[in-house]
């Protein structure tokens, strides 16, 4: 069996609403719009059947819930539209779909904490998404701390998307980013800095039962062995207005350890091989796992899961690492049975 760790989909009630709270969300809004593979079932379980042995797990896709909820409330209030929708979904799909992942909001009043405890305990959800910021705003604020406490103590996943549009732009004289650069390489940068950021502000050594699972094999991470090795060994010699010197010294560990340790990461590098190779050569085989993006793809949503299984079966892998790549590694980090035997 393969399942598809991260593949986006809107339950239907919560799409039927977004044309009314946010008809106008700008680029991957237009996106979002022009798959229907998104919002019609049908469609989506037509891509299923298309392969042999495959099957899907679900999370909301974009846009983030912060970015058009006016209050706290309704934050809460569209992440439990979103959830339940899941829920009922997947309960009557399990052949297609044997799991699914709850959608919180760090912009919710509790940091999403209550509506994460939720879905993962009463629910079903196999863990929660997150975005890589929360409107513009890093992770590692204190006012964030709760969810993480949270996780940490139920012990369920991170589903950990990137989220970057054009009003953030790449060079200080312009107002917004250019030629989709912002998803191009922006996305992928994102990924990077939330990493950094967990492990810089020492939250994945105060949380040590934390599990997040890094969208598009954590971005730009494993070019960047490099720096993020030798590179940070000497951090604090680039920099005078800071004491990085201590905080290089102060983890439990050296920096590029923490990326190839304490994070796991998905296949989804939009049918690269040499992005994969590179994501398989960067983190160990118990931390990867198969996953496709479906459907953001040129053709709609065939060509994602189709490619992406490909690449990953064109590979010299013995059968150990395949099975834990393409579900055993999924089934462990969730800790749920999700393949019949």
């Amino acid at each position: 069996m393969r399942i598809d760790a991260y593949t986006h989909f809107f339950p239907k009630k919560f799409f039927d609403m977004l044309g009314e709270v946010a008809a106008d969300y700008p680029d991957m809004g237009k996106r979002v719009r022009s798959l229907p593979a998104l919002y019609d079932l049908d469609v989506r379980k037509k891509i299923v059947d298309g392969h042999k042995d495959y099957q899907q797990i679900l999370a909301y896709p974009q846009p983030p819930i912060e970015k058009f909820a006016k209050t706290g409330a309704d934050i809460d209030a569209f992440c439990r539209v979103i959830n339940d929708g899941f829920a009922e979904l997947v309960a009557k799909e399990k052949d297609h779909f044997p799991g699914w992942v709850a959608h919180v909001s760090l912009a919710a009043a509790d940091a999403g904490v209550a509506e994460a405890e939720r879905a993962i305990k009463e629910l079903g959800a196999l863990g929660v998404q997150i975005y890589t910021n929360v409107a513009g705003k890093p992770l590692d604020r204190p006012e964030y701390l709760p969810f993480w406490n949270k996780m940490n103590e139920i012990g369920a996943p991170v589903w950990l998307h990137p989220a970057r549009g054009a009003e953030m732009p790449d060079y200080i004289d312009e107002d917004r980013s250019l030629y989709e650069m912002w998803w191009t390489f922006g996305w992928s940068y994102e990924t990077a800095c939330a990493m950094a950021r967990l492990v810089f502000a020492k939250i994945i050594d105060t949380h040590p039962n934390l599990k997040i699972i890094t969208h598009h094999f954590g971005g730009i991470v494993p070019m960047l062995e490099g720096r993020l090795g030798p590179g940070n060994d000497v951090l604090g010699s680039r920099t005078t207005e800071a004491d990085y010197v201590s905080l290089r010294k102060s983890p439990k560990k050296r920096v590029l350890d923490y990326f190839k340790q304490d994070f796991w990461a998905d296949t989804a590098v939009f049918t690269a091989e040499p992005a994969t190779r590179a994501g398989m050569d960067f983190f160990p085989r118990d931390k990867i796992v198969f996953a496709s993006d479906c459907p953001f793809d040129p053709e709609g949503g065939t060509m994602y899961p189709r490619e992406t299984l490909r690449i990953l079966e064109s590979l010299d892998l013995s059968k150990a690492d395949r099975d834990k790549i393409f579900f055993k590694n999924l089934e462990a980090v969730t800790g749920r049975r999700l393949v019949k035997s």
